[in-house]
């Protein structure tokens, strides 16, 4: 993908978050937000700001199609073969629910799948004005630096990371527990994976163990991790797709530290 698609893909969020968006926070007024299932808000913000982005990428590049988290709410079978040609995955707010209270944090991600394989991503924090972009064999991004994992290897006693025990079966509570006990902190999620995943990019945050694998959820922040030198696997090792429906997702800011994390003779009780 050429800079100025890169650039222009960034700039339809800004112009999204500009428009729609930012207007509505903490200005929701009542009827402009309900739940599309049990505690899963969805906004005239959303919507509105799917199809804008949706209208935008389509622009971009004739005879794809996009995948909005929105309308696949609506119509699931939306997911069907998105491991097949170019699609573009939208979350048009990430983190609802913190948009709907009116705080922070939240965000805007885009994905761009190519035959199952994302080639590109963005996540704009529009609070912040923070730009996050990758590009598979191009790096990771934030506003134009160059974002690299640190090469000092890692300890176990001294990882601290982010655990979502939602949707968590009870034998992957079993390993959360047994990963509590021997690293130094476990933190709760925010409930937002495009903020969530820069962090651990950036190096503030060693992990964070999802179970739900929404493919607009995990794919821009998979990228975005992977382009900076961190790892995205499943629970057995192997790498994500975004194409796959299969749950438990570690996320980490160096390979060493999944290799840690998923060897049971280090995670053991202290």
């Amino acid at each position: 993908m050429d800079v100025t698609t890169l650039d222009q893909a960034g700039e339809l969020l800004r112009r999204t978050a500009a428009s729609v968006v930012m207007p509505r926070f903490a200005r929701l007024q009542p009827g402009e937000s309900e739940m599309k299932a049990p505690g899963e808000p969805v906004t005239i913000a959303d919507r509105e700001a799917e199809v804008m982005i949706a209208s935008g990428l389509l622009d971009l590049l004739p005879g794809s199609r996009v995948v909005g988290e929105e309308a696949c709410a609506a119509n699931p079978s939306l997911l069907d073969g998105i491991g097949e040609g170019t699609v573009w995955l939208v979350d048009p707010i990430d983190g609802t629910a913190n948009f709907v209270a009116g705080r922070a944090p939240f965000a805007m991600m885009i994905a761009l799948l190519k035959e199952g394989e994302t080639v590109a991503s963005w996540i704009f924090d529009p609070l912040d004005d923070r730009m996050f972009v990758a590009q598979r064999g191009g790096g990771a991004w934030k506003d134009g630096e160059r974002i690299l994992a640190a090469a000092a290897p890692p300890v176990l006693t001294d990882l601290r990371g982010i655990v979502s025990t939602a949707f968590c079966p009870a034998d992957g509570l079993a390993f959360v527990e047994r990963a509590r006990g021997a690293v130094a902190e476990v933190l709760p999620t925010a409930r937002c994976a495009g903020h969530e995943y820069p962090l651990v990019a950036m190096g503030y945050r060693d992990f964070i163990l999802y179970w739900r694998t929404l493919a607009w959820d995990h794919a821009p922040g998979a990228l975005l991790l992977t382009e900076a030198g961190g790892s995205a696997t499943y629970l057995d090792g192997t790498p994500y797709s975004p194409a796959s429906s299969r749950t438990g997702l570690l996320l980490t800011h160096h390979a060493a530290i999944t290799l840690l994390l998923l060897d049971p003779k280090q995670i053991v009780a202290r």
